[in-house]
């Protein structure tokens, strides 16, 4: 079968490049996350199951990955939340500038 492309209007090319592109980024995104997930993190509990629906699934592989297919990270217990906004800038002025003179101690 000969195909000529000049016979395709450039826009549809270029709507097929641009298709094609995006299902290449979506692959790699979702590819690398589910690497770097742990198997904890994924739906089903098997990165090969998901690893077969993003590349044959081809781009709405990817993107069911993406929505559904990851669990959320697990909060860890004994964390120490952020000092509030207002000491942590005034320790970063006092970092910079020296300590105020008439600064009133905590």
């Amino acid at each position: 079968m000969n195909m000529d492309l000049s016979a395709i209007p450039t826009g549809v090319l270029v709507a097929v490049g641009v298709l094609i592109l995006v299902e290449i980024v979506l692959d790699v995104i979702s590819l690398v996350d589910l690497y770097r997930r742990p198997v904890a993190q994924v739906v089903f509990g098997n990165k090969w199951i998901w690893v077969a629906i993003i590349l044959l699934v081809n781009t709405i592989g990817a993107i069911i990955y993406l929505v559904a297919g990851r669990k959320p990270a697990a909060v860890s217990e004994g964390l120490v939340p952020p000092a509030p906004t207002s000491v942590r800038a005034e320790n970063v002025a006092d970092a910079l500038y020296g300590t105020r003179k008439d600064a009133d101690t905590q």
